[in-house]
């Protein structure tokens, strides 16, 4: 990929929320970079943009799209590599049929989604949709390793700026519950590869062998695990577990990560939703799956499709009747924790209710205390440590509070979050066999009908990467580091076994301490309280679960991080935070023109960004862009300038005119570049002086629903006039 093809800057166009914002702060990204000769240009990864380019055949000249994912796979390989990354969705298959049924509603002649594939056409359409299913960007980007803070402005913000923590009580009725036998961290075993080989994965049954998987490539020195879920304990622990909250009287709630995780838990959801109804598929499991009833696809799906059935119907609600109060994603309506496989997702549903002092919604639109259900033990005891400690101890003091940051070995698609092609439903009884292209069998697991079978691996490379990347952090802030491994799990023990003889060879062993998940969690939570630092050295699924929970207690966000992946081949990697709420706050632009999105991840990464730039091109301008930004995210905190919640108060668009405005004072106020203190001086002054103007033309028609033409692919057009509403603005940036 020559660099002369290749922007400056690659802005993300993805979905959702962040997706709406892009259409209001590229144009002022895109004018302000140009007077430094920057270029910033998009790429489209959004679920959208992924399902038209992956059946080009089916398309018109017009409809046809590049696949710019693949394209962005390439560029971060190279040192050329330069990309903004906002949040995209991690398509759950629900909102996979959505975004096709639009998209045939806009006149694209793509195929449905099978759910039973029987024809090769069949086939192929689930082959190809499977590829753009749970976190298909994230492995394909994540060529280096993760650095996760919060950015000083912000944190200094948060201290200042105290959020409302919700009590806690040490007779608190809130737990963990997860299974303490039968699930992956208790079946796992793992080995590191002498030397480079390839692997079959099979299963061995008295029908005979069938292959799972062939050609599994590994280069020396990968580690390799294998585990399964059994499908018969998963189902006795769910059992057990809805009695005992009914016994407890509080509320029933499931967390997972049926998005990223995309073939397993998916499917451990679908035993959640069979064990609420227990009853009723004993009864009418047959009725309900020729009405095409798939469990993994919630209950909003299975009493759609049932609910013309006065029988079953009836016997949803006796048995509902008998069970404890559901855990609600939204009352009003009532969407239960068990509708939509990606309606919960872990690592911001579990960080919301620890927030909360322990509370969820619960049917009556009140809030009560949960049973927390998180069937795998791997990382449960994170969350168990968390609210046992906020028992003991009462709720963290955010003025008070230090900070936990995180260094994360992601890249190469390391760990379980790059396991999906490696992932299996067992058909039958059996035995599931990794057998390298020697014979060696490197892995073995007797298994049933039903079982979850997976294997993950971690390459060397990128482990040895992680462990040096820690180690420039811990050195450059001195603050306490722990690598969160467990000695007694299988893969840990792998990566300790990497781990320590680099922490002594770079003579640094002593500023370094190794702790299981549970001890680390509480090692953290006992230092931020004294208000003293922590880095979390951590697993690619850590880190996506800490860096939402720490920054969820400290900050009362984790869209708010500063994410930075330090590409293995020297590019950069500038992550813009979460869009887990994306969802609603894109129904309450649609119903009341207003954005509660609030870009500023966006921000810091863009500051980032331009001093990447700077530094690998040797543009100065570029570096006086980057610290104007970050002079400009200080003011929209300073100033609250962030959006609100409600109607009527500043919204997103709102917040991105006071970041234009601050960020060109702070460009016609620096002395570095006479040049651009000159070009940004009557856009400042322009800025300042028609801010009553903008502000009103901004807020114009807003508590009225827009037409944006489109919720996966919205209308270019008809999204701009919503979020552009200001001419004046408009006029003033170019």
């Amino acid at each position: 990929m020559a660099e002369s093809q290749t922007p400056d800057i690659i802005y993300t166009k993805v979905d959702e929320a962040p997706e709406l914002a892009s259409a209001s702060l590229l144009p002022i990204i895109r004018s302000f970079a140009a007077a430094a000769g920057v270029s910033v240009d998009t790429r489209d990864i959004s679920l959208a943009g992924r399902i038209i380019a992956t059946f080009p055949e089916k398309l018109t000249d017009a409809q046809r799209q590049s696949d710019d994912l693949a394209w962005l796979g390439e560029l971060v390989k190279t040192p050329e590599a330069n990309v903004i990354k906002l949040p995209n969705i991690s398509a759950s298959v629900p909102q996979l049929v959505a975004a096709i049924k639009e998209l045939q509603s806009q006149g694209y002649d793509l195929p449905d989604y099978p759910e039973a594939p029987a024809t090769d056409a069949e086939k192929d359409a689930r082959a190809r949709y499977d590829a753009i299913k749970g976190s298909a960007v994230n492995p394909v980007l994540r060529e280096g390793n993760s650095d996760r803070r919060a950015a000083a402005a912000v944190k200094k913000f948060a201290q200042n700026n105290p959020h409302r923590m919700g009590d806690w009580v040490a007779d608190s009725k809130t737990r963990v519950a997860a299974m303490s036998g039968g699930d992956f961290f208790s079946n796992e075993v793992s080995a590191t590869l002498p030397k480079a080989a390839s692997a079959k994965i099979v299963l061995e049954t008295a029908a005979g062998e069938t292959v799972l998987k062939d050609g599994v490539k590994y280069p020396e020195g990968t580690v390799v695990d294998a585990t399964y879920m059994s499908a018969k304990a998963l189902g006795a622990f769910l059992d057990e577990e809805i009695a005992k909250t009914k016994q407890e009287g509080v509320l029933f709630s499931l967390h997972m990560k049926a998005t990223m995780m995309k073939v397993s838990d998916p499917i451990i959801f679908g035993y959640a939703v069979k064990a609420w109804l227990k009853p009723v598929f004993e009864k009418y499991g047959e009725q309900m799956k020729a009405l095409g009833v798939n469990p993994n696809s919630g209950l909003g799906d299975l009493l759609n499709r049932v609910k013309d059935n006065a029988e079953i119907m009836a016997a949803i609600d006796a048995v509902n009747a008998t069970r404890p109060p559901m855990y609600m994603v939204n009352s009003d309506k009532g969407i239960t924790n068990l509708h939509v496989p990606s309606d919960v997702i872990i690592d911001a549903s579990m960080p919301a209710l620890i927030r909360a002092g322990g509370k969820g919604w619960g049917p009556d639109n009140k809030e009560h205390d949960c049973v927390c259900v998180i069937p795998d033990n791997s990382y449960a005891p994170v969350y168990d440590a968390t609210i046992e400690f906020f028992k003991a101890n009462g709720k963290l003091n955010p003025a008070t509070a230090g900070t936990v940051q995180n260094i994360g070995l992601m890249a190469q698609k390391a760990e379980e979050y790059g396991s999906h092609p490696t992932t299996f439903e067992i058909p039958a009884d059996g035995t599931v066999k990794m057998i390298l292209d020697d014979g060696t069998v490197l892995h073995s697991h007797a298994v049933e009908k039903g079982d979850i079978w997976r294997s993950a691996s971690a390459r060397k490379a990128p482990i040895e990467d992680w462990v040096n990347l820690a180690i420039d952090r811990q050195k450059a802030t001195g603050y306490r580091a722990i690598f969160w491994l467990d000695a007694a799990r299988a893969h840990d023990a792998q990566l300790i076994e990497y781990v320590k003889p680099i922490l002594a060879a770079k003579g640094v062993a002593e500023k370094f301490e190794i702790m299981a998940p549970r001890e680390a969690t509480i090692a953290s939570l006992e230092t931020i309280t004294k208000g003293e630092n922590t880095i979390a050295i951590t697993g690619n699924v850590l880190r996506d679960y800490l860096t939402d929970l720490f920054p969820i207690l400290e900050l009362a966000t984790s869209a708010k991080m500063l994410s930075i992946v330090k590409l293995m081949q020297g590019g950069g990697l500038f992550e813009t935070g979460a869009g887990g709420s994306a969802p609603k706050h894109v129904q309450q632009l649609m119903e009341e023109n207003h954005l509660r999105w609030d870009s500023l991840g966006e921000f810091c990464a863009l500051g980032e960004s331009f001093r990447f730039l700077a530094d690998a091109k040797g543009n100065a301008k570029a570096r006086v862009l980057g610290d104007a930004v970050d002079v400009a995210t200080q003011g929209i905190l300073d100033n609250d300038k962030s959006p609100g919640r409600k109607v009527g108060q500043p919204d997103n668009r709102d917040s991105h005119f006071y970041f234009a405005q601050y960020w060109a004072q702070a460009m016609a106020a620096q002395s570095d570049d006479a040049a651009l203190a000159a070009h940004f001086a009557p856009i400042a002054k322009a800025l300042t002086e028609n801010e009553a103007t903008i502000v009103a033309e901004l807020q114009a028609g807003r508590g009225k629903p827009v037409d944006l033409g489109g919720y996966y692919h919205g209308d270019a057009a008809k999204t701009a006039t919503v979020m552009r509403p200001s001419a004046t603005f408009n006029k003033i940036i170019g």
